[in-house]
């Protein structure tokens, strides 16, 4: 059994895919990790000669490479459930919990970075993430077995927390 963490970028994924991993004694792959080896691209190029929609094809390709594993953690990138196929490979063999955020907090966590492409023209970053999250709210609440506001807590215990729910579940 796998455990899945979806959400918008900047909600903790990553830093609490790593501390699940050394507490559960799981290995954490990342999916955009795994989508810039499977495709020799970083994101940024891929998006550029591919379009979004080619990014979104890998994506699908080791989601379903990544469902067939088993005792792993997987960081899904924000757009994972963009494609219901993705969800669907990946809620074979997982749960899947949802880590969500506030705009605010997503825009404070990550404004800085730089290492994915706009996903809207014209807009502000705080109006993107805005009408971004708005539109994959209802996607990330159908797919997810388990919900989280990471707002309020820390990565530790946001870990915490799955690993309860992990354990009793």
């Amino acid at each position: 059994m796998n455990i899945v963490l979806i959400g918008y970028r900047g909600t903790g994924k990553t830093v609490v895919g790593e501390l699940l991993s050394m507490q559960l004694e799981m290995p954490c792959i990342g999916m955009d990790a795994q989508i810039v080896k499977k495709s020799g691209m970083s994101i940024p190029e891929i998006v550029e000669k591919l379009g979004w929609t080619g990014f979104r094809d890998i994506e699908s390709e080791v989601a379903r490479e990544l469902a067939g594993l088993d005792n792993i953690i997987i960081d899904t990138g924000g757009g994972v459930i963009e494609r219901p196929e993705n969800i669907e490979s990946l809620k074979i063999n997982s749960r899947i919990f949802w880590l969500r955020a506030s705009v605010d907090a997503i825009v404070s966590r990550i404004q800085e970075g730089t290492q994915r492409p706009a996903l809207t023209d014209g807009k502000t970053f705080t109006e993107e993430v805005a009408e971004v999250l708005e539109r994959r709210i209802p996607k990330y609440k159908s797919a997810a077995q388990f919900e989280i506001d990471t707002d309020p807590l820390t990565p530790e215990q946001v870990t915490e927390r799955i690993i309860r729910i992990w354990r009793k579940d």
